[in-house]
C-alpha cells in the first residue's frame, strides 16, 4: 500500500537561508509575511533525534503563544508529523527520542531569572523587539549545551525604530532610508560586547586580535541578519492573496515597517496623516439614493477654557466614501459646552434624524455619567470610553485617508482641521492640540460598528433608538 510522503522544508531564498547559516545568533525579519514564526518552528527538528536536546521558544507574553494562529497552533501542523506528543498544560513538545522543545514567556523583566541555572542548547526568540536587550543578553548566558549540539540563538522580528534590536542590527541596514541593504543580508560578522558596547569585526580573527584577554577564554560570537520579505513567502501568498491589501490598509508608518521593512520610519508629525492624502474635497455630500447613509456626530470634549479644545465631528458614510461634514469646536467652560452640545444635536436631528450622537467620556464616573445622561437623554446620546492609545484609534481613518476614500465638505474649518491632521500626533504632549482628530476618529470607528453600537452603552445613558431614513442631504456648516 502507497504511503502519502509528506515533506517538511523551507522555501528557497531567505528562508533557507536562515535555517541553513552557521551563525552563533541569526535574526530573521523585516517585514511581515515573510515566513518567520514558521521557520523558527522548523530550526529545532534538525536535533530531534538526540534525546539530550532542548530548547525553548519564547514570545513575550504566554497569551501570545497559544492566541489563533499563533506559535502553538502553527506547530499542531508540524511536530505531530515527525512523531511528536504535545504536553498542552506545559506548552511543550516530546518527540519519540525524549528531547523537548518547550514554548515560554518572558513578560516581565524579572521572568528572566527564572531560568537561572539553565542549559538551553537552543533558544528562540519569536518578535525580538517586543523582549528587552537584558531579557535578551541574559538568556544569552542560559545557551549553553551538553548535549553535542553547539548552543545557538534564532529570533525573528519585525522593524522597530525605538527597539535596541535597531540599534544591534545597524550594520545590516541603511542608515539614510531604514531598508536593509540586500547585499549585507546574511554575511557573518562577529561579536564581543565590553563594557555594555558592542565591538563588532567582519573576521573572527580580527576580533580575537582586538581582544586577546576575552579571546583566551572564549571566542566572539558570530552573529547575522536575514532579510524576510512578503515576496519571499509565495505560499502565504497563494493560499491568502488578500494579505496584502491588509497590509496595504495600515496607516503609512505601520506599512513601512510591516510591507516594506523600514527600520527608521517612526509615528511622527506628517506621518499618520500625510498632506497629500488630505486633497479630496466636495460641495455638499451627494443625495443618499440607495438609503445606505451612516451618520455619526463624536464629541471629544474638554472640561475648561484652558488646554484642550472641546470639538464634535459630523462624519457620514455613504457609497464606499466617508465624508466628514462638519465640525464644531472651542474653548468652553463646562456648562456652556454642554449647553452648545445641545444645540448642535437638535439641528443635527433636522438635517439627519438617524444621525447617532456620541460623547466620549475619558475619566467616567457614575455622577458624572448620571449628570450627562439625564441632560441629553432626549437626544438618545451615547458615551464612548476609549481603551486604546489616540494613535491607534486614529488608524483607521489614516488608512482610509490613504485609500482616498475620505472627503472634506467644503467649509471654513476645514484648514483648520487639516493643519491639525497633519500635525498628529504631536511630538510632546500640550505642544499641538488632536481634538479635531480624536474627534473624527472618534467618529470614524463609530461608523464601523453602527450597527452594533448599543452595546457597552453605560446602563441609563442612553434608550433605544429607533431607524429612520434620512430624508436631508445637506449637512451644517457651522463654527461656534
Amino acid at each position: 500500500m502507497d504511503v502519502e510522503q509528506q515533506i517538511i522544508a523551507p522555501q528557497p531564498g531567505p528562508q533557507t537561508a536562515f535555517l541553513s547559516t552557521s551563525a552563533d545568533i541569526a535574526i530573521y525579519g523585516g517585514a511581515a509575511g515573510g515566513g518567520k514564526s514558521w521557520a523558527l518552528l522548523l530550526e529545532p527538528l534538525r536535533h530531534i533525534h538526540n534525546p539530550k536536546f532542548g530548547g525553548v521558544i519564547f514570545r513575550r507574553e504566554s497569551k501570545q503563544v497559544t492566541n489563533e494562529g499563533g506559535l502553538w497552533d502553527e506547530s499542531e501542523k508540524i511536530y505531530p508529523l515527525v512523531g511528536a506528543k504535545p504536553r498542552v498544560g506545559d506548552l511543550q513538545w516530546v518527540f519519540p527520542s525524549g528531547c523537548c522543545l518547550t514554548f515560554a514567556h518572558l513578560q516581565h523583566e524579572t521572568d528572566k531569572l527564572s531560568w537561572q541555572g539553565s542549559q538551553i542548547a537552543f533558544i528562540g526568540f519569536d518578535e525580538l523587539t517586543h523582549f528587552t536587550r537584558t531579557q535578551f543578553f541574559y538568556m544569552l548566558s542560559r545557551n549553553r549545551s551538553l548535549c553535542g549540539v553547539a548552543p545557538y540563538i534564532r529570533a525573528t522580528t519585525n522593524p522597530d525604530a525605538d527597539s535596541w534590536v535597531a540599534e544591534f542590527i545597524a550594520w545590516w541596514i541603511d542608515q539614510d532610508t531604514g531598508y536593509a541593504i540586500p547585499e549585507r543580508s546574511g554575511v557573518i560578522r562577529w561579536l564581543y560586547v565590553v563594557n555594555d558596547e558592542y565591538n563588532w569585526f567582519a573576521t573572527k580573527e580580527e576580533a580575537e586580535v582586538a581582544f586577546p584577554q576575552l579571546a583566551a577564554k572564549a571566542p566572539p560570537k558570530s552573529v547575522t541578519f536575514i532579510l524576510a520579505t512578503l515576496e519571499d513567502n509565495k505560499i502565504l501568498q497563494e493560499n491568502d492573496p488578500g494579505y496584502i491589501a491588509n497590509l496595504m490598509a495600515m496607516t503609512y508608518v505601520d506599512r513601512e515597517r510591516l510591507l516594506g521593512g523600514n527600520w527608521k520610519v517612526r509615528n511622527a508629525a506628517g506621518t499618520t496623516f500625510k498632506r497629500e492624502w488630505l486633497t479630496n474635497f466636495v460641495d455638499d455630500v451627494p443625495p443618499d439614493r440607495y438609503g445606505t447613509r451612516k451618520v455619526v456626530r463624536y464629541w471629544d470634549q474638554a472640561g475648561s477654557t484652558e488646554g484642550d479644545e472641546s470639538a464634535g465631528g459630523l462624519i457620514i458614510e455613504q457609497d464606499n466614501n466617508i465624508y466628514l461634514a462638519d465640525l464644531v469646536c472651542g474653548k468652553w467652560e463646562w456648562e456652556e459646552r454642554n449647553n452648545i452640545i445641545e444645540a448642535t444635536a437638535e439641528q443635527d436631528l433636522l438635517l439627519y434624524p438617524d444621525v447617532e450622537l456620541w460623547i466620549e467620556i475619558q475619566f467616567a464616573n457614575k455622577e458624572n455619567l448620571t449628570i450627562l445622561s439625564r441632560r441629553f437623554r432626549r437626544f438618545n446620546i451615547r458615551f464612548h470610553q476609549p481603551t486604546k492609545s489616540k494613535l491607534e484609534r486614529a488608524r483607521g481613518l489614516s488608512a482610509a485617508f490613504y485609500r482616498g476614500e475620505v472627503y472634506f465638505v467644503k467649509a471654513h474649518w476645514n484648514r483648520k482641521a487639516i493643519d491639525q491632521f497633519v500635525s498628529f500626533p504631536p511630538e510632546k504632549s500640550g505642544v499641538a492640540q488632536d481634538d479635531i482628530v480624536d474627534a473624527f476618529s472618534g467618529g470614524y470607528n463609530r461608523l464601523l460598528t453602527l450597527e452594533k453600537s448599543g452595546g457597552g452603552i453605560p446602563q441609563g445613558a442612553q434608550a433605544s433608538v429607533a431607524k429612520t431614513p434620512s430624508r436631508f442631504t445637506a449637512p451644517s456648516r457651522r463654527i461656534f
